[in-house]
């Protein structure tokens, strides 16, 4: 049977309606992306108020909100080795108010340490923009009757299995464990919640020693709480100089560092995800930010999303061989 063909009156009144869907459809997309954002950002952080990765979401909300002029609010989700955070933000409409500073541990050792994982740190996320990188402080108790490094080793290696170190992160756990390798020491491990906790017990004498962040250390390293003995980056880092690398007291090649970065859950729109891609990375690249985290020896690292992603990748392939070769069974 054939079908009457269209007239050419009734085909030209199909084709400009396309047209006109088309352009509409286009239209609404730019108004979405020049209006971006006409109401308040929610920044989820997947650890507690006080660590690096809050301080670092505080400092980029307040930005964007003299930038944008609209509100930007923190939203601490701590606990599970940041599971519940990023499990919260998968949660929430993916239309760019609702994104998360990710870390080291969410988007790359988690995978080697965990033999399951309630998300995708690939698959699940779009890459914004790398925030910052830094190294680890090694600190003890005052009580411990060590001074440096090598006078730890030694007093480890008379004791195996005695001490412990604690840790709150993959940074401080992967301080712990290279420290452990390169040593040829038998220190046991106690995991926190957050790394603020097992400051807490290291100053109570509940643990023996804790790889940490800067920020989180030094307020009690200068107020005599504890004692540093080492720094984990390849070089001293800029305001703890009086602080001597681990490497350079004789664990030569030792270095761990952490870094943080932005994510937008996957299926935010592309234009949205560049538009916050391009806030936040111009935010890391002033004058201010270098202020800011230098002061706490942390560099910042901004990029494009598609660098981000390939420095993950890389960070993931790290931690896989990491892990392998500390022998740590994932849990």
């Amino acid at each position: 049977m054939n079908l009457p063909l269209l007239s050419l009156s009734l085909f030209k009144q199909l084709f400009a309606c396309s047209i006109l869907c088309i352009l509409a459809v286009c239209n609404a997309l730019g108004q979405t992306t020049s209006s971006f954002p006409s109401k308040p950002i929610r920044i989820i952080v997947p650890f507690a108020a006080g660590t690096t990765t809050d301080q670092a979401a505080r400092f980029i909300a307040q930005r964007i909100t003299d930038l944008t002029k609209q509100p930007v609010i923190v939203d601490n989700k701590a606990g599970a080795n940041g599971f519940i955070g990023l499990q919260f933000l998968l949660q929430q409409p993916h239309d760019g108010y609702s994104i998360m500073i990710g870390t080291n541990t969410t988007h790359a050792a988690n995978s080697a340490l965990f033999k399951k994982l309630p998300y995708d740190p690939v698959a699940d996320f779009i890459p914004l923009t790398g925030v910052i990188v830094g190294g680890v402080v090694l600190a003890v108790s005052p009580k411990m009757p060590v001074n440096n490094v090598m006078e730890l080793v030694a007093l480890l290696k008379k004791s195996p299995g005695k001490y412990t170190f604690g840790s709150g992160n993959s940074s401080s756990r992967g301080g712990g464990e290279v420290f452990k390798d390169l040593a040829g020491v038998d220190i046991v491990h106690v995991p926190y919640k957050a790394l603020t906790m097992a400051i807490t017990d290291l100053m109570g004498g509940q643990i023996d020693m804790v790889f940490g962040d800067a920020p989180a250390l030094m307020p009690q390293v200068r107020s005599g709480k504890l004692k540093a003995l080492g720094v984990s980056t390849a070089n001293r880092m800029p305001g703890y100089e009086d602080i001597p690398t681990i490497s350079e007291q004789g664990l030569t090649n030792y270095e761990v560092t952490g870094w943080l970065a932005a994510f937008a859950p996957r299926g935010t729109p592309p234009e949205i995800a560049e538009k916050l891609s391009k806030i936040i990375s111009d935010i890391m690249r002033s004058q201010d930010a270098e202020n800011f985290f230098g002061a706490n020896a942390w560099k910042p690292i901004p990029s494009t999303g598609a660098e981000l992603a390939a420095f993950q990748k890389s960070e993931i392939e790290k931690w896989q061989r990491l892990v392998k070769n500390a022998g740590i069974q994932p849990e």
